[in-house]
């Protein structure tokens, strides 16, 4: 296995690579190292590498880590990435600067109710099943608009864009395109969003060609979970 920060310099150069074939400058989309499942040396060990946005998939083992790494946590942007349930809020809202998997008004007024004051507003994005599959989260894309303009009025919140994981296959490369056009319409109506969460490691390729601004990454940094 290649050492994590061998790693990240080359899926560095991959999205780099992929904005330059898509004609977008090299530095158009962020990279999210997804850490789920691995331990927060591993983290410390890919902040070392250069590292700043790190992805969590369920709540606790997330906020372990953040009081883990409680030395760096004014340099870490921390992201989570999985299901929130609504009774979760409060830990979220006040220890994570990002929230990409909200699908519900719920969720996202409790949030904003819960932020503290004091800290930033809370980054948001609105999860979308692109795919249709009934067994994943999200919205679908007719329901976005009407969400995303009540998520936008709600106090400490910043609506910042869109997330999807689509169905892998050769469907994939049309459902990055759809959830790219999905973005363009929702900014059309006036929504300033800027962040399009969409591409992971075995398909960043194809969502930086369709206009993903950041990719989440984790297997081809981190090794096989």
């Amino acid at each position: 296995m290649m050492a994590i920060s061998d790693s990240l310099q080359v899926t560095k150069t991959r999205i780099a690579a992929a904005c330059v074939a898509a004609g977008r400058a090299p530095d158009a989309v962020r990279l999210l190292v997804v850490s789920k499942t691995f331990p927060a040396a591993a983290v410390r060990e890919a902040f070392e590498a250069g590292a700043r946005a790190f992805g969590e998939n369920y709540v606790q083992e997330g906020l372990a880590k953040i009081e883990a790494l409680g030395d760096l946590r004014s340099q870490l942007d921390w992201h989570l990435i999985g299901p929130l349930q609504s009774n979760k809020t409060r830990p979220v809202a006040e220890q994570f600067d990002w929230v990409h998997s909200v699908d519900r008004l719920k969720v996202a007024q409790r949030l904003s109710e819960r932020r503290p004051p004091q800290l930033p507003p809370l980054n948001i994005c609105l999860q979308i099943n692109i795919s249709g599959e009934a067994s994943k989260s999200g919205l679908l894309p007719a329901e976005a608009a009407a969400l995303a303009h009540q998520v936008a009025a709600l106090p400490r919140l910043a609506l910042r864009g869109l997330m999807a994981v689509p169905e892998p296959g050769p469907g994939a490369l049309a459902q990055h395109q759809a959830m790219a056009a999905l973005f363009a319409a929702l900014q059309a109506e006036g929504l300033a969003l800027d962040t399009l969460s969409l591409g992971m490691s075995a398909d960043l390729e194809d969502a930086i060609h369709a206009g993903s601004t950041m990719v989440r990454v984790g297997s081809a940094i981190f090794g096989a979970r």
